[in-house]
């Protein structure tokens, strides 16, 4: 695919935006919801502090020369190290504040605080919620449905999960309804995933993760199903090397997800149980590949992980943020063709994403329309859904 693009990047320079909203309030709010979830020391707090002002007011500085993945920032920031931190890519500055963050609570630094996940108590309050109990229950009435009544209700019950983003919700209190005229679904190839993955077939389906919590039991359920009705003899499921971005889901968010699971009521607890059985066998896989934090779109993927994604059957991304990488962060026209957009992805491609930035595509100029119409802020409120797959 060429490099060359008429849609401009999204930025967060335009008062106003969304982007602009993520770095001037979702950010600084975020900063104060992790140095109240821990005992951080003086010098953590410190460093919150700075981070919250220099994201606001501030130009960006490169990593300290001493943090493990400085030169490798060095190479992706060449071109925004001493500008505002609203002058650059948004998805570059998103990327950058959460590993400053990082660096500001020691998660890579020698000492106590070492790998302490600083996003892990909101991940883990998803788990014990009213709403996580319930929708669990659920699966007691999907599960005595037919197979195929199964499998449009978890393909669905993955798709809307993303909702419960914590990052989301921190700055989503005046999303718009949807109209009348303007369906939750704005695309819908559900019919065009499943035949991807007939029963019986050897395939090995790729799922690429998003947010853990009371996202990631969704996921996880529609796992079992692949598995337990035949439509994938393995998946691969990747996640997060480290903690990126407030909800993103790590090995260790899988294995919270498939415990709870397993001490779950009812079918939720069978459902657990085969999955910790094929993580046993190998039938499912856990994989954390380091471009998965990269401030960069797949199409600059490195040649391994594109061996691996040639190797699936069908990979299927999740959520606003693969989304984002997926297509490219830019202010696309909406109708611009999804299949066009994916043209570099090296298989059959899909992705379930509630949306919750600016980047769509794949839209025919019907529902563009009505939504136009019908809602001011109908790419960003969180309202609406798409199911999109390029064969």
């Amino acid at each position: 695919m060429s490099d060359t693009v008429d849609a401009p990047v999204v930025r967060s320079d335009e008062p106003g935006s969304f982007a602009r909203s993520v770095l001037a309030e979702r950010h600084p709010a975020l900063i104060e919801k992790v140095r109240d979830a821990f005992p951080y020391g003086p010098g953590q707090h410190r460093a919150l502090d700075a981070l919250r002002d220099n994201a606001a007011e501030g130009t960006i500085a490169p990593l300290p020369p001493t943090a493990y993945d400085h030169d490798r920032w060095a190479v992706w920031g060449r071109e925004h190290f001493g500008r505002s931190w609203f002058d650059v890519p948004f998805l570059w500055a998103e990327s950058y504040f959460y590993r400053r963050l990082l660096e500001a609570v020691g998660y890579f630094a020698d000492g106590p605080w070492r790998g302490v996940d600083p996003f892990r108590p909101f991940k883990q309050a998803e788990l014990d919620t009213p709403e996580a109990e319930a929708e669990l229950a659920t699966l007691d009435d999907i599960l005595r449905e037919p197979a195929g009544e199964q499998a449009a209700a978890l393909v669905h019950g993955s798709l809307w999960g993303n909702r419960a983003d914590l990052g989301f919700r921190i700055s989503s209190s005046a999303a718009d309804a949807p109209g009348a005229d303007t369906p939750p679904l704005v695309a819908d190839d559900s019919e065009a995933l499943w035949s991807l993955l007939p029963v019986g077939a050897p395939a090995t389906l790729c799922v690429v993760a998003d947010n853990a919590g009371r996202e990631l039991l969704p996921d996880l359920v529609l796992i079992d199903h692949v598995l337990h009705h035949g439509r994938a003899e393995r998946v691969v499921l990747q996640v997060k090397p480290y903690p990126y971005y407030v909800s993103d889901a790590t090995t260790e968010d899988v294995v919270d997800c498939l415990r709870r699971l397993v001490r779950a009521e009812g079918a939720a607890a069978g459902t657990g149980g085969r999955l910790w059985a094929a993580m046993g066998d190998g039938r499912l896989t856990v994989r954390a590949h380091d471009f998965f934090r990269a401030p960069l779109p797949y199409e600059q993927m490195p040649g391994d992980l594109r061996s691996e994604f040639a190797g699936a059957t069908l990979t299927v991304f999740k959520g606003d943020l693969n989304y984002r990488r997926l297509v490219g962060d830019r202010l696309w026209p909406p109708t611009t063709s999804f299949a066009d957009r994916t043209g570099y992805f090296p298989g059959p491609v899909a992705a379930l994403r509630t949306l919750k930035s600016d980047v769509v595509v794949g839209l025919d100029g019907r529902t563009v329309a009505a939504l136009d119409a019908h809602e001011n802020h109908w790419r960003t409120s969180g309202a609406h859904a798409l199911i999109q797959v390029r064969r």
